[in-house]
């Protein structure tokens, strides 16, 4: 079945809609589905095995919510392969240990630990920022029969961002979107200083240039590339609307790290899809 994919629970409906995303995800690339609930350890405090007074109710809840999870995915997935842990520890580092190896890691958007006027809970933030294997923040509804949206800067290495969505574009039979989006052109070709036509086809055939290794590979994938000029977020969170899934990249440029780009951080607050967010090989 090879590795997994990795969800980390905390039995919240954000949790529950983001289980039945891995779930059917799994299914789709026939591998098996690690659920994860992390009970957290504050500093300063004794083992959980030294506590049993206050460390049993916490453990039994736990349990109660790997047990709810499973059942949820047998009732409806009954012949996907699926394991259940309960690990104790700082939540982010209980979910990178246990999806080291995964093929990827699914999270809800927010949990039942972070404020409810976050746009996005901070393990599932905190992870997109230090995991090492693609995380997916499963947000908003994954349009039936939409695109696979991936926005890139054909600059910067983007090898590990088009494998994964021409391959979730492959798995899916979904036409791919490439889109390049740089709000700072707009403002030289306000003032005159570019020729727009001329700055639109040399950034269109850098995508095409980006993409051209993994065509032959995805010969039934149908690629759109979009050149927009306004800024990023706004466009990729915008095309979202009509998505299934939308790919980004785990960092920009930054001295200090690690650190989740500007872009795939504003994407992450605002899309209406769930998002990829895919480390750097």
């Amino acid at each position: 079945m090879g590795v997994p994919i990795v969800i980390g629970t905390d039995g919240s409906d954000e949790a529950a809609r983001a289980l039945d995303w891995a779930a059917a995800e799994a299914v789709l690339r026939e591998r098996p589905l690690h659920i994860v609930h992390a009970i957290e350890s504050r500093p300063n405090t004794a083992p959980l095995i030294a506590r049993s007074g206050t460390a049993e109710p916490t453990t039994c809840v736990g349990r109660r919510v790997l047990a709810a999870a499973g059942e949820r995915v047998r009732e409806r997935w009954p012949d996907l392969e699926t394991t259940t842990v309960l690990v104790t520890g700082e939540t982010w580092q209980a979910l990178g240990a246990e999806s080291e190896n995964a093929f990827e890691l699914v999270l809800g958007s927010r949990g039942l630990g972070d404020f409810a006027a976050l746009r996005l809970g901070s393990t599932s933030l905190r992870m997109a920022e230090r995991s090492t294997v693609p995380v997916v923040i499963v947000r908003g509804d994954a349009a039936e029969g939409g695109e696979v949206l991936v926005g890139i800067d054909p600059v910067r290495e983007a090898g590990a961002i088009l494998d994964y969505a021409f391959d979730a574009a492959a798995l899916h039979g979904a036409r791919l979107r490439v889109v390049h989006a740089w709000q700072s052109l707009a403002t030289f070709l306000d003032a005159g200083y570019a020729d727009v036509e001329q700055i639109e086809a040399d950034l269109r055939r850098a995508v095409i240039a980006a993409c051209r290794p993994l065509r032959g590979g995805y010969p039934a994938v149908d690629v759109v590339d979009e050149i927009v000029l306004e800024h990023p977020v706004t466009a990729l969170s915008r095309a979202s609307r009509e998505a299934r899934l939308l790919v980004v990249g785990a960092r920009d440029w930054h001295w200090t790290s690690p650190r989740l780009g500007s872009v795939s951080h504003g994407v992450s607050h605002h899309a209406q899809c769930p998002v990829a967010v895919v480390p750097s090989r």
